[in-house]
C-alpha cells in the first residue's frame, strides 16, 4: 500500500455524527493520519507492534495502524457515540480481532505498549488539554507519535515538556490540517491551519 492510497482510505471512513466542542472532536484528515502512520511504519514502530491510540475518536488512526500491520491496537476513547462509529469503522475491515475498544478517560488507561499514536485536543477550548494525553503517553510507552499546533509557543512548550519527562524529539513534520465548519463559533466554511507531527523517543 502506498501512502496516498492509505490517505484515501482513511478519508472515506465515517466521522463524528454529533461532534462535541468541549472534547474538541475534530476529524483527523486522512492525509495527516497517513503521514504520521507512514512515519511510524518507516521507523519500525507499527508493523507487528502493540499500539495505543489515545483519544481514538472515530478510529481513523486505529484503522490505519491495522492496515499497516499493527499486531494489536488499544482504542481508548471516553465518548461512547464516537466509539460506536469507531466500532463500525473497525468492523468495515474486519479488524475486530486486533482492536480492543476501551471506553475510558485516557488518564485511567495503564497498559504498557510498544508505541502510542494520537491526535490529542489542541487546547483551544480547554487550555492544557493536550498535557494529560502527553503525560499518559510518556508513561505507557518509549515511543510516542502526536499531533500539535505548529505555533512557536506550542513548540516551545512541547520541547520543554518532553525534556522534563526524558523524551527527545526525533522527528517533526509540519503539514496542513483542514477543519470544516462544525461548531457555532466557526466563522469559515473551512479553516486551514498548520500542525506538527512529532515522534518522541525516551532518552
Amino acid at each position: 500500500m502506498k501512502k496516498k492510497h492509505l490517505a484515501m482510505i482513511l478519508s472515506k471512513l465515517e466521522g463524528f455524527k454529533d461532534p462535541k466542542p468541549e472534547l474538541e472532536q475534530y476529524r483527523t484528515p486522512g492525509d495527516v493520519a497517513a503521514e504520521m502512520l507512514w512515519l511510524a511504519l518507516s521507523m519500525g514502530d507499527l508493523e507487528g507492534r502493540v499500539i495505543a491510540d489515545l483519544g481514538a475518536g472515530t478510529g481513523i488512526l486505529t484503522v490505519g495502524a491495522c492496515l499497516l500491520g499493527a499486531k494489536k491496537v488499544y482504542a481508548v476513547e471516553v465518548d461512547r457515540p464516537a466509539l460506536k462509529v469507531l466500532e463500525r469503522n473497525v468492523g468495515l475491515y474486519g479488524f475486530e480481532d486486533r482492536v480492543e475498544v476501551i471506553q475510558s478517560d485516557v488518564s485511567e488507561f495503564s497498559e504498557g505498549v510498544d508505541s502510542v499514536i494520537m491526535n490529542p485536543p489542541f487546547g483551544s477550548q480547554n487550555p492544557k488539554a493536550d498535557r494529560k494525553f502527553l503525560l499518559k503517553a510518556f508513561e505507557i510507552s518509549d515511543v510516542v507519535y502526536s499531533i500539535h499546533l505548529a505555533k512557536p509557543e506550542v513548540r516551545r512548550f512541547i520541547e520543554r515538556f518532553a525534556g522534563d519527562f526524558s523524551f527527545s524529539i526525533t522527528h517533526k513534520i509540519t503539514v496542513p490540517f483542514e477543519i470544516p465548519a462544525q461548531f457555532f463559533f466557526h466563522r469559515k466554511k473551512l479553516e486551514r491551519i498548520k500542525v506538527d507531527i512529532y515522534r518522541f523517543s525516551r532518552v
